[in-house]
């Protein structure tokens, strides 16, 4: 017979996984970029100013949780508010871009009753966030569609122009049905509270810092310096004054949004020529090309302005009693001419909150 050979079933090898491609070098360039990017953002400056937001919602939250912060407070922190959001989006066009508008209270006319007649029909906060959407958006588009013809004027035309946008906005508001006309527009509900105010303040501030140290806030920036010089770089200067007119006008119907969602009555008066240059004096308080420089002149001004008005005569040495209510203006107006007499750049200059603090901590990273 035959002997048959047992062959060993041979056990097979295993299959070896495809290794994973190696990342090529621009992949790993811009994966660099991104890390560092990343570790950027998580410095001693940007802590601390963190940390100053955070604390500053928390103190008033619990000033507000404990009953210390009263309807006077309440109205005056909302004001606040809405005034850091217009002095912030004004100096956007006319400090960042060099645009002298005095328009400003045209759009946040729009917002505000945009925002009312939504929330009106729909009193809930989907209706709110809705409205305050709209708002942002109807007074972007009338942004564009006003900075396309007017932007090509500058200096006192440019404000002559704008302001004139403004009345016209005001006087069609004056003679609406829907807007209540001259009566106003009276609302029974209170949605903006103080929450909502300050995640808009802050949003806003932070939106237009960060379009400002963009490639298109860099361009802005041009233009106000060398428009003529910026042309010649390359950079188009009608589209990026149209784009910084159009965002701040969109912040400027936020705050409109706000104001008609906090207090229970707009009226076209509200948005007259005396609230463009007061919005106006904010920004030149604070400094131009200061975002820094208009959230404190909002804070100051906007408070000094509610001291003035709640304020007790104060009789002086029984000789004359001086009514704070009625010469109030009288004060505001040496204020700003001291400013404007030993300090014309603003409290700010160009500077901002960041810079200040990048000197104490500025060997500290250094020596890391």
């Amino acid at each position: 017979m035959a002997r048959i050979r047992k062959t060993e079933s041979a056990t097979p090898a295993p299959v070896e996984q495809p290794a994973a491609p190696a990342a090529s070098a621009p992949q790993q360039s811009a994966q660099k970029k991104l890390m560092a990017k990343g570790l950027g953002m998580l410095t001693v400056k940007n802590f601390v100013i963190l940390l100053i937001i955070l604390a500053t919602f928390g103190i008033v939250q619990f000033l507000r949780w404990y009953g210390i912060v009263n309807d006077v407070y309440d109205s005056l922190l909302a004001t606040i508010c809405i005034n850091v959001i217009l002095a912030v989006s004004l100096n956007l066009i006319t400090g960042f871009t060099g645009q002298f508008s005095l328009g400003h209270a045209g759009f946040m006319s729009i917002g505000a009753y945009t925002c009312a007649l939504i929330v009106a029909q729909y009193p809930t906060i989907p209706g709110f966030l809705c409205g305050m959407l709209a708002a942002g958006i109807l007074a972007m588009i009338f942004g564009v569609l006003i900075g396309f013809p007017t932007l090509r004027l500058k200096g006192d035309y440019l404000a002559i122009a704008t302001l004139g946008m403004a009345e016209i906005i005001r006087v069609i508001f004056l003679n609406l049905n829907i807007t209540g006309g001259a009566y106003g527009l009276a609302s029974d509900t209170q949605i903006a509270t103080w929450p909502w105010l300050f995640l808009f303040a802050t949003i806003t501030v932070l939106v237009i810092n960060n379009f400002i140290k963009s490639s298109r806030g860099r361009a802005c920036i041009a233009i106000r310096e060398d428009e003529i010089a910026a042309e010649s770089m390359g950079i188009n200067s009608t589209k990026y004054k149209v784009m910084a007119f159009a965002l701040g006008a969109f912040f400027a119907g936020i705050a409109g949004g706000l104001y008609a969602s906090f207090f229970y009555f707009i009226k076209p008066g509200n948005f007259d020529f005396l609230e463009s240059i007061n919005i106006l004096v904010l920004v030149v308080f604070g400094g131009l090309g200061s975002i820094s420089g208009s959230v404190i002149a909002a804070v100051l001004l906007t408070a000094l302005t509610q001291f003035f008005q709640i304020a007790p005569p104060l009789n002086v040495f029984h000789l004359f009693t001086i009514d704070f209510s009625r010469v109030n203006m009288i004060i505001y107006a040496l204020l700003l001419i001291i400013i404007m007499l030993f300090r014309p750049q603003g409290l700010m200059g160009t500077m901002e909150i960041g810079d200040l603090l990048k000197k104490p901590f500025r060997r500290k990273e250094r020596v890391e």
